[in-house]
C-alpha cells in the first residue's frame, strides 16, 4: 500500500547513532518516556533490539544521548546582545525546547553527571556572564543562583497536588459545600490553622492549564519573573563592583 512506503524506505535507512537518538526523542514525545525500552524502539526503527547496541551500549547511554540532542538544538548566543539579554534569551529558548520535550527535564534531573551538550551549553552561558564584563567571583555566585534555572527547568518548592473531581453536569450548580463536604472542610480546617497561606492562595488569578504552584499560578510568568529578578540583581551587583570577599 502507499502508506506503507516511508516505513519501509525508513526500514532501508542504515542505523546511525543519530538516527536512534532522533527516534528515542520522537518516541517518548509521543509515548512518554516511562514506555521507552530498547525493545519498543526497535520495533519503531523495524530492527532487532541487537542492533541498537552498535550504537547505544545501554539505556542510560541512550538516554545521555536523548539529552545530549535536545540540548545541542537550543539556539546559540546572539551576537551583538548585551550579556542580560542574551543570557535572558539562552534561557527561555531552554525552557520553551524542554516544554516541547516534556520528558527531558526528568531526564536531565536523573543524570549524575552533565553530558558533553549541556557542558558546551553552561560554557556558553557563563562566556556571556563574562564577555559582558562580570567578574570571575559574581558569575560564580549567579550561576549558582540560578541552579537548574539555568537550563530553563522551573524550580517548586512541592510538586503540583492532583486536582478535585470534576464536577457532572446534574450537580454544577449545587453548592460546592454540598458535592464536596470533606474538601469544604479541610478547607476551612486549613484556613483557621494557616490564615496567611490561605489567604494568598485564595487572592490570585489562577491559569487551570498550570504545572506550577498546583492549579495556580502562569508558568511562564512566575519563570520569567524570577529569571528577571536575578538578572537584575546580577547587573546591580555588577555595576556596583560587588565582591564575595570580606
Amino acid at each position: 500500500m502507499p502508506g506503507d512506503v516511508p516505513a519501509e524506505e525508513s526500514r532501508r535507512t542504515p542505523l546511525s547513532r543519530d538516527r536512534v537518538l532522533r527516534a528515542a526523542v520522537a518516541f517518548a514525545d509521543g509515548a512518554g518516556i516511562e514506555a521507552l525500552s530498547m525493545r519498543r524502539l526497535a520495533q519503531e526503527l523495524g530492527v532487532v533490539p541487537m542492533a541498537l547496541y552498535k550504537h547505544v551500549a545501554n539505556k542510560e547511554e541512550l538516554l545521555d544521548g536523548m539529552v545530549e540532542t535536545v540540548v545541542a538544538s537550543l539556539d546559540p548566543h546572539a551576537p551583538g546582545a548585551d550579556w542580560k539579554s542574551a543570557v535572558r534569551r539562552r534561557i527561555l529558548g531552554a525552557r520553551d525546547a524542554l516544554l516541547r520535550h516534556a520528558w527531558a527535564a526528568q531526564v536531565i534531573r536523573s543524570r549524575t553527571a552533565p553530558t558533553p551538550a549541556v557542558l558546551a551549553y553552561l560554557d556558553s552561558v557563563i562566556g556571556t556572564f563574562r564577555a559582558g564584563g562580570l567578574s570571575l567571583d559574581l558569575t560564580h555566585h549567579a550561576m549558582h543562583a540560578l541552579g537548574s534555572r539555568v537550563l530553563g527547568l522551573t524550580e517548586e518548592l512541592f510538586d503540583a497536588p492532583p486536582s478535585p473531581a470534576p464536577r457532572t453536569t446534574a450537580t454544577a450548580t449545587a453548592p460546592a459545600a454540598a458535592q464536596y463536604p470533606a474538601q469544604t472542610a479541610a478547607r476551612e480546617a486549613m484556613a483557621l490553622r494557616y490564615p496567611h497561606v490561605t489567604e494568598l492562595a485564595g487572592a490570585v488569578a489562577h491559569d487551570p492549564s498550570s504545572v506550577v504552584g498546583g492549579r495556580g499560578c502562569d508558568d511562564r510568568f512566575e519563570f520569567e519573573f524570577a529569571l528577571d529578578l536575578l538578572l537584575d540583581g546580577f547587573e546591580r551587583l555588577h555595576g556596583q563592583g560587588w565582591t564575595s570577599a570580606p
